[in-house]
C-alpha cells in the first residue's frame, strides 16, 4: 500500500488513520499483535521514522501497547464506568459499545448457618437467595457477580432466566432500582477459583465493588459483590 503525500497531512498521520481504521474494524482485533515495524514499512512504503512516529501517537491514544522484546499489540478494551452513578453492568457495555452477556455458575440459598453468607441488618433472615454470574463484555469474561438477595421477596429469581440484564428483569416484576448505598472498592488478588471462572491467572489484579442496592422505597434489593478484572474495567470519577 502505497500513502500518497499529495496533502499537507504528514504520512505518520496517514498510516496512523489507517492503522486505527484496521484496530477498530476489527482486523487488528484486540490483545492481537501488530505487524512489525519492517512489515509496516513495506505495507506503507514509507520510512522507519514514520511508521515510529504514528505507533507512538497510536499508543498515546490508547489503541496500542509496547511489550519490550514481543512487539506490539492492541490494547484491550476497558469498561468505562462513572462510580457516582448507579449504572447497571449491560449499560456500561452498551455506552462503551460492547454487547453484554451472563452465564449463571451458581444459584442456591443460604440458610443462617450457611457458610459465605453476607451479614446485613436487612440480610437477617432465615433463608438468603446467592447468585453468582460471570459478566461478559463482547464475549470476554469481565467480572465474578456475588449478589444475595431477601429470599422471602425475590424467590422469583430461583427459577427467571438471569442470563439477561438483572434490573430488566426486576422491572418487569415491579421493582423499580432506586439508588446503591455504601459502595467502595478495595483492590485484591484473584484467587484460583475466580481466576479459572475470569479466565485470567492466580493472583492477577481484581477490583472489588461492594454495593447496596435499594428500591424507590428504600427497601434493600441486593447485596452485591463485584470482582472485576482490573486491566478490563476502568472506573471514572467526575467531582460535581
Amino acid at each position: 500500500m502505497n500513502i500518497e503525500n499529495s496533502t499537507t497531512r504528514p504520512l505518520f498521520e496517514k498510516v496512523k488513520d489507517d492503522i486505527s481504521v484496521r484496530i477498530k474494524s476489527g482486523e487488528y482485533p484486540a490483545g492481537s499483535k501488530i505487524p512489525t515495524e519492517v512489515e509496516l514499512i513495506k505495507q506503507y512504503d514509507v520510512s522507519r521514522i514514520t511508521i515510529r512516529r504514528a505507533i507512538e501517537e497510536l499508543c498515546k491514544d490508547g489503541l496500542l501497547v509496547k511489550n519490550q522484546g514481543k512487539g506490539t499489540f492492541v490494547k484491550e478494551r476497558k469498561i468505562l464506568r462513572k462510580i457516582e452513578h448507579n449504572m447497571s453492568f449491560s449499560n456500561s457495555c452498551i455506552v462503551n459499545g460492547m454487547t453484554p452477556s451472563a452465564v449463571v455458575t451458581q444459584r442456591t440459598v443460604l440458610t443462617k448457618n450457611s457458610p459465605g453468607r453476607v451479614p446485613h441488618p436487612r440480610l437477617d433472615q432465615d433463608a438468603i437467595l446467592y447468585i453468582q454470574r460471570v459478566r461478559y463484555a463482547d464475549e470476554i469474561p469481565v467480572m465474578l457477580e456475588n449478589n444475595y438477595f431477601p429470599f422471602t421477596q425475590y424467590a422469583f429469581l430461583l427459577t427467571d432466566d438471569l442470563e439477561g440484564p438483572l434490573y430488566d428483569l426486576l422491572k418487569s416484576h415491579g421493582i423499580i432500582v432506586g439508588c446503591s448505598q455504601n459502595s467502595y472498592i478495595d483492590a485484591l488478588k484473584a484467587d484460583s477459583k475466580q481466576a479459572q471462572l475470569l479466565k485470567i491467572a492466580p493472583g492477577d489484579p481484581l477490583f472489588l465493588l461492594y454495593t447496596e442496592i435499594y428500591d424507590t422505597q428504600n427497601q434493600l434489593i441486593y447485596i452485591g459483590q463485584e470482582y472485576i478484572v482490573a486491566s478490563r474495567y476502568r472506573f471514572n470519577y467526575e467531582n460535581a
